[in-house]
């Protein structure tokens, strides 16, 4: 029997493409978006989600690029249920040979892809369609106290979001850049 998941491996050590597979008929489809032996076996090693996420946004809606710092770094497993966004991970990782690089995924609910990004990555995504579910699986609970953010926009880790002027929240706006960023990741 065929592997339960299909992988995809970028440029980037650690972030991960993983799509369930699909069983369809004339009734439907269904799909196991997830479980756990399948994901470890995956990305290698173990991993424990404790709370799930889930936002609605219009089109053009950007949200990020944020992260979680020690001792309350965030891993995600990311898809979209309904929609389609542009998922972008950013290498936060100091003794990391990719370290400020990024590395996109489009998310859809047609291409049914997931995306695994590990601690130790800044994270955001622009929606592309209206009425976009953005889900996410995280490792760890959210804490105002350990967040922290980069300018989406910044030149220095030059995004190509496919757009100047998304929707943005005053935070977002008000993101640092990345060259005052000392990263408490190794």
């Amino acid at each position: 029997m065929a592997h339960p998941l299909e992988l995809q491996r970028g440029p980037i050590d650690g972030p991960l493409m993983v799509r369930p597979r699909r069983f369809g008929d004339d009734r439907g489809h269904f799909s196991e978006t997830w479980r756990q032996a399948h994901f470890e076996e995956a990305i290698g090693s173990q991993v424990q989600f404790v709370q799930d996420n889930e936002s609605v946004s219009g089109t053009g809606v950007l949200r990020g690029l944020h992260f979680q710092v020690p001792d309350r770094a965030q891993g995600k497993l990311v898809r979209v249920a309904r929609g389609a966004a542009l998922d972008v991970a950013v290498d936060l990782r100091k003794g990391s040979p990719t370290y400020g690089q990024h590395q996109t995924a489009l998310l859809s609910e047609e291409n049914r892809w997931q995306f695994w990004i590990p601690k130790g990555f800044a994270h955001g995504f622009l929606t592309l369609e209206p009425n976009t579910v953005f889900c996410y699986k995280c490792t760890e609970v959210y804490s105002p106290n350990h967040e922290g953010s980069l300018l989406w926009n910044d030149p220095d880790l030059n995004i190509d979001w496919g757009t100047t002027a998304p929707l943005l929240s005053e935070k977002d706006v008000k993101a640092p850049s990345f060259a005052d960023f000392q990263s408490p990741f190794t």
